[in-house]
């Protein structure tokens, strides 16, 4: 019996020896180590800072945009600018979403506002955007509460992306 305890003990031993539970510091970690031994000056077999994607000349369909981006550049900054008084929820320049989160006018507290802004083109059309509005107001209880928007409101916010966008390349066109 006591054969069979020393034997438990000192599997038990060899168990916890194996598993070394001291951390690695961090500054020997494989990546660190490989960055001490190459160093960061983004260095790579393509040469001084890698493949760009602009050596290839712009691509005409984005609106003279570089290669990369899946929708229209104009169109794209534009819908950026346009709603940057909103925090991002989410932006997917290559499938053309840009998502807002909740917003609150500071002159109206009790209502909150959210924007979902789709790019549908590659070429700066009228047509190639979509934008929807949701608006909220603050119940009496405290809940959020969707309320109507009105219909013009999605038709001004994607005139002010066009506008914006339209501007954009005239300022690109006079350089």
């Amino acid at each position: 019996m006591k054969a069979k305890h020393l034997v438990t003990v000192g599997l038990a031993a060899v168990a916890l020896t194996a598993c070394n539970a001291t951390p690695q510091d961090p500054y020997t970690s494989p990546r660190n180590d490989y960055l001490s031994k190459y160093g960061t000056n983004n260095q790579s077999v393509l040469g001084e800072g890698g493949l760009n994607l602009s050596l290839f000349g712009k691509n005409k369909d984005q609106g003279g945009g570089p290669a990369g981006i899946g929708v229209n550049t104009y169109l794209w900054r534009a819908s950026l600018d346009t709603v940057s008084f909103m925090p991002l929820a989410s932006a997917d320049p290559f499938g053309g979403v840009i998502i807002t989160d909740w917003y609150s006018p500071p002159d109206t507290p009790n209502e909150r506002f959210k924007v979902n802004i789709f790019i549908l083109d590659r070429q700066l059309r009228a047509d190639g955007i979509r934008a929807a509005v949701f608006r909220q107001r603050r119940e009496a209880d405290g809940r959020w509460q969707d309320v109507a928007t009105d219909a013009t409101t999605q038709t001004e916010m994607e005139n002010a992306i066009l506008a914006r966008a339209r501007q954009l390349r005239v300022s690109t066109a006079e350089r």
